[in-house]
């Protein structure tokens, strides 16, 4: 795991009034590692020392202390990765028969694009958007 995700990480646990504990390290590097929004099954599957009690509670700490979000998928497990100032941003292809969480990014231009049309959104609403993303939800090549 590189060192700025660690840095950051203990800092942001640090501002909230946390340790930066090795099952939260764990979760951190599992994560980052995988590169991917993972569930709860997944993620103990990846790290069997892991109690499932135990990586509910801490994902909970790190989703309050800005270090994970949530993705919401269409089955019943929610998946969880690395905020994007940790990592890149990117959009979610989302199976609404598996479930299944796959990230992808946008060419440049469209991002460009998007960011313009967010910009427009904005000052029309004087809503303060800081951020965007795509979730293209459909059926994986699996299930399709």
């Amino acid at each position: 795991m590189p060192l700025e995700i660690d840095a950051t990480v203990a800092a942001r646990l640090r501002r909230s009034g946390e340790r930066y504990t090795g099952n939260r390290r764990a979760l951190v590097e599992i994560l980052a590692r995988e590169g991917q929004p993972m569930s709860i099954p997944e993620i103990l599957a990846a790290e069997r020392a892991l109690a499932q009690s135990s990586a509910y509670r801490n994902l909970s700490v790190l989703e309050r202390a800005g270090v994970v979000r949530r993705v919401v998928a269409s089955d019943e497990f929610t998946r969880f990765e690395l905020t994007e100032d940790l990592t890149d941003h990117h959009h979610h292809l989302i199976c609404s028969v598996c479930g299944q969480v796959e990230d992808f990014t946008l060419p440049s231009g469209i991002e460009r694009t998007m960011r313009r049309a967010v910009s427009a959104v904005s000052d029309e609403t004087g809503y303060n958007a800081v951020s965007h993303r795509i979730d293209l939800i459909g059926r994986c090549p699996r299930c399709a």
